[in-house]
């Protein structure tokens, strides 16, 4: 095992994109429980093993001081973080003190960018409602609200060295292609990004390259998950919600389900992206090993999308 990362043996992409792996791999926020027998070092040892260099953080790290010790020591770049935002519920102002406090530990660890997804109505997190038929949707009044909002945000990200990413996420207000283009419309390109994620953008419109082609100009993060398409029509059957679908196994890494990733990462490619790329996959890491999906994702990068 490779304690750390070894630059001779990283993935290489011979287009200079970065790549990482998303810690939710090992460990779910949302049900505690799934993973809880993974801790960051173990997260950490996995990544330099097989050669990624990045993550994100998750909400199981311990206090920051060890976070950027055990990341420093393992070679590996934290890269982003997840905020929860409640702009559209409580306004701005509310919002600001807990974004300004993540955005300074993100500082602290060296990280470029901060994930947004406004979590006004969403369902993305209750196991009681079915993901696919229950989404909440903006209002015509609140579209401005989120729009100004998360402009102040990227104001202040950028104080502190970060692109604030926005992440279309499934059970959000943002979620489909159409509403996804009319928030990128909305903001202030300056001040609000996008983070591009395969997974969402198929279950949630059927496609994935339509959402890229309209926002390519906005990406500035990337999630690559792919998806099992007998789990996501049992999942749709059943009306699970989002946390039991992933559970149930409707998401896995590229070469896993049936996305062709060779289209969205050409045309990341043929547009000047070279940016971070994180593999995701959210499943139940007692089931799906962390560690052999993180090579089962390489083995794929490396003899599909660098080869084409």
């Amino acid at each position: 095992m490779a304690f750390r990362l070894d630059p001779t043996t990283a993935i290489k992409d011979p287009h200079g994109i970065s790549w990482g792996m998303h810690p939710i791999t090992w460990r779910n926020d949302d049900i505690p429980e799934v993973g809880a027998f993974n801790t960051l070092e173990d997260m950490l040892l996995d990544l330099a093993d097989t050669g990624y260099a990045g993550t994100e953080c998750a909400g199981f790290f311990p206090p920051k001081e060890e976070v950027k010790a055990a990341a420093e020591a393992r070679g590996i770049a934290i890269v982003a973080q997840w905020f929860s935002s409640f702009i559209v519920r409580d306004g701005v102002e509310a919002v600001i003190p807990d974004f300004e406090a993540t955005c300074s530990y993100l500082e602290y660890l060296g990280a470029t960018r901060i994930v947004v997804s406004e979590q006004t109505g969403s369902v993305q997190g209750k196991r009681d409602v079915c993901i696919f038929t229950n989404k909440p949707v903006l209002s015509e009044e609140e579209w401005p609200v989120l729009a100004e909002g998360l402009n102040r945000l990227g104001g202040i990200a950028h104080e502190h060295g970060l692109a604030l990413v926005y992440h279309h996420h499934l059970g959000t207000v943002i979620q489909t292609k159409d509403e996804t283009v009319r928030l990128m419309e909305l903001t202030d390109p300056a001040r609000v990004s996008l983070l591009f994620d395969t997974g969402h953008a198929y279950v949630g419109d059927g496609d994935v390259m339509g959402l890229l082609r309209q926002t390519i100009e906005r990406v500035k993060h990337v999630h690559f998950k792919d998806v099992r398409p007998k789990k996501l029509e049992e999942s749709r059957a059943a009306e699970r919600s989002f946390l039991d679908s992933f559970l149930a196994g409707m998401f896995t890494v590229p070469g896993d389900g049936t996305i062709d990733f060779t289209e969205p990462y050409r045309f990341l490619i043929d547009h000047g992206y070279r940016d971070w790329i994180l593999v995701e996959a959210e499943q139940d890491p007692a089931i799906a090993n962390p560690l052999q999906y993180a090579r089962k994702a390489r083995a794929y990068l490396e003899g599909t999308l660098f080869t084409d």
